[in-house]
């Protein structure tokens, strides 16, 4: 069974302390072994601080 997206997000986002910095975000993503397109994404995004992981999931999954 494949991951749905709201699981893949809540996985690259564990154990981040919202709100967090742009920086933090890619940092906990990447080491929680989200994919390079993931982090491409929260790279482009001009945001530079993030109130929750719903910012996250939206930037990832509402555009696809």
């Amino acid at each position: 069974m494949e991951e749905t997206p709201i699981e893949a997000t809540q996985k690259y986002v564990d154990g981040i302390q919202w709100p967090a910095s742009k920086e933090d975000v890619l940092r906990a993503v990447e080491s929680n072994g989200a994919p390079d397109d993931v982090l491409d994404v929260i790279r482009g995004m001009d945001k530079e601080r993030f109130t929750g992981p719903n910012e996250v999931h939206n930037a990832l999954w509402m555009d696809t």
